[in-house]
């Protein structure tokens, strides 16, 4: 069975939830399987390593995922329109994968969180896109073609699967963002198994 990597940083919760939603859209794809994984925290000083393994949720990622993969679903939550630093430290560090092109010809998404409605998550969506792109991927998003597109009042772009946690910081995706993470996912994964 192939796997999508489902690779995210969540720090609230929100992103976390998100993953699963799109996880799920992945397993409704007839031969294809999700594999989650997060990224460890980073700091400006690092005074004590992170734990090898967190003490809840996915596991942290190694290269080999990247390797393994047959397609890569990207999240984070939005930090000023961008990607937390977590995530695009991980990405940053990932040159000798794009040398070899581990991710060359490999379907890529990308999902994100915000506490606003207006709080940049097209911008973080597209950014994110931005080292997939160099790194060879195949990016897709979520067609008009999707009617939850048209109705959700919350979260849900064209760029991505997206959640508005809103100020309560709430990490429950609404009904359509859940539907649209699932879209995603499976979309993903469909794009995979024919390319395989």
């Amino acid at each position: 069975m192939a796997e999508i990597l489902v690779l995210y940083y969540s720090r609230g919760g929100s992103v976390a939830r998100l993953a699963r939603q799109v996880a799920r859209g992945v397993g409704e794809v007839d031969g294809m399987s999700a594999r989650l994984r997060t990224v460890p925290p980073v700091a400006v000083v690092t005074q004590v390593a992170a734990p090898s393994v967190p003490e809840d949720g996915a596991p942290y990622v190694e290269r080999a995922d990247l390797a393994e993969c047959a397609g890569l679903l990207l999240g984070s939550p939005t930090r000023f329109g961008n990607m937390a630093a977590p995530l695009k430290h991980f990405i940053d560090g990932l040159g000798a994968e794009w040398a070899s092109g581990t991710l060359v010809g490999k379907p890529a998404g990308v999902f994100t969180s915000t506490s606003t409605m207006h709080g940049g998550q097209e911008s973080t969506l597209l950014s994110m896109l931005l080292p997939l792109l160099h790194h060879g991927c195949v990016v897709a998003g979520i067609p008009f073609t999707e009617p939850a597109l048209n109705t959700t009042r919350s979260g849900g772009t064209p760029y991505g699967a997206s959640h508005v946690a809103g100020l309560q910081d709430d990490p429950q995706p609404s009904d359509d963002e859940s539907v649209l993470a699932r879209a995603l996912g499976r979309r993903i994964a469909t794009l995979a198994a024919k390319l395989q």
